[in-house]
């Protein structure tokens, strides 16, 4: 049974988070044990909000990057990993990082290994992460490969966060706009169509079709509100269907500038976890096979393990890369030397770099198009409202004059 438990430290220090045990009495002597006091014992599906709201104690990757950087650090400077682990479960401020933590500390401290503690938790830690834990544990280069992954982590979040920011700006556009324009369809539209009514003039085309659209929002508003949520619900389906994320997955690729930018974070992720795995001992076959996850789209999931098939026959890694047209000439080069150099880790890693900053250029130019853009959009959407709406009323001023 899982318990929430609050408790404070020997320095007066509060600490929270979720053990395992049989009842309430078995985990306040597993916390004095562990030199902590405890204050509160409950079940952990009677904690607050917690029990209807999973994504509350969700851990975030800033929480993965914070422990694995920490850990990393006290290996470094000579502690044990026990001990590095209990200064970490002090330090854990999300419940289930603090929950998987605590975990771990047992784990560990009945015999098992750091790999076989976080596997348990794969919503946390990713398969690649846990497989290079495992390497490390076996090579006794264990700091050292945490280091390496804090780094690949802070680089992946760096790269999301980028991206992230290109897109922002242009969907907060988009919904202010179809909020403005609801609220016009509900609110503004009927009280003008009355007019209209009153005035008893022939309305244009354009206001006609405005009108329409105004009254069918209002008058069907849950029929609008169903058939949208059954559209998205329908495309959700279909998209995880295999033969629609094809096509999603390949219309994507296509956008102008939103394309390019996605091929190339993509290649900076697939290289710079590609380079991870083999300087960390991994088979190249392995390799490409987990760093296949990484990447979001199903045709580029799709050639790199045709690549690793290919390379598993005997082909280099390079030749794999060039005899798929997913793979961009830079990347096929900085492999084929980095096979003739016999660092082909170092390359990859280059490699990841050089994406890297064409994703930072590739964000600069698109922000730049965007903004003209988006003013034309909105002086479009704007002045065909104000058209619609302000014509009859033209008219009727223009005949009486």
């Amino acid at each position: 049974m899982k318990f929430y438990y609050r408790a404070v430290t020997q320095n007066g220090k509060p600490i929270q988070g979720f053990i395992d045990s049989r009842d309430t009495r078995e985990a306040a002597l597993y916390l004095q044990k562990h030199q902590l006091i405890p204050i509160k014992i409950l079940e952990a599906g009677n904690v607050g909000l917690s029990r209807y709201v999973h994504f509350l104690k969700k851990a975030s990757m800033k929480d993965l990057i914070f422990f694995t950087r920490q850990l990393s650090s006290m290996l470094g400077s000579g502690l044990t990993l026990m001990q590095s682990l209990l200064i970490m479960r002090d330090q854990m401020k999300t419940s289930a990082m603090a929950d998987s933590v605590q975990s771990i500390v047992a784990d560990v401290e009945n015999g098992k290994t750091l790999s076989a503690g976080i596997e348990k938790y794969p919503d946390i830690f990713s398969p690649i992460y846990i497989a290079l834990i495992r390497t490390g544990e076996s090579s006794g280069l264990l700091d050292k490969v945490l280091t390496r992954l804090a780094e690949n982590l802070e680089k992946q979040e760096n790269l999301r966060e980028t991206v992230r920011g290109a897109l922002l700006y242009p969907m907060i556009v988009v919904i202010m706009m179809i909020a403005v324009t609801v609220i016009m369809m509900i609110f503004v539209i009927p009280q003008l169509n009355v007019l209209y009514q009153n005035l008893n003039i022939e309305l244009p085309a354009q206001t006609r079709f405005i009108v329409f659209l105004s009254d069918t929002v209002t008058l069907f508003w849950p029929l609008v509100i169903g058939a949208f949520l059954l559209g998205v619900y329908g495309f959700r389906r279909w998209y995880k269907q295999d033969s629609g994320r094809r096509i999603v997955d390949q219309y994507l690729l296509r956008i102008p500038i939103f394309g390019k930018l996605m091929m190339e974070s993509m290649m900076a992720e697939f290289a710079r976890t590609f380079g991870l795995l083999i300087s960390s001992g991994s088979l190249v076959v392995d390799s490409l096979l987990k760093s296949a996850d990484v990447v979001d789209n199903i045709h580029y999931r799709d050639a790199i393990v045709m690549v690793a098939k290919r390379v598993e026959k005997g082909i280099t890694v390079s030749d794999a890369f060039g005899a798929s047209a997913y793979f961009p000439p830079y990347l096929v080069q900085m492999s084929k030397i980095g096979e003739q150099t016999g660092k082909l880790d170092d390359s990859l890693l280059k490699a990841s770099e050089y994406y890297e900053r064409e994703v930072n250029q590739t964000v600069k130019t698109l922000t730049t198009l965007m903004e003209p853009l988006i003013m034309i959009l909105l002086a479009f959407g704007v002045g065909f409202l104000i058209f619609a709406v302000i014509t009859p009323i033209y008219n009727v001023f223009s005949s009486i004059q």
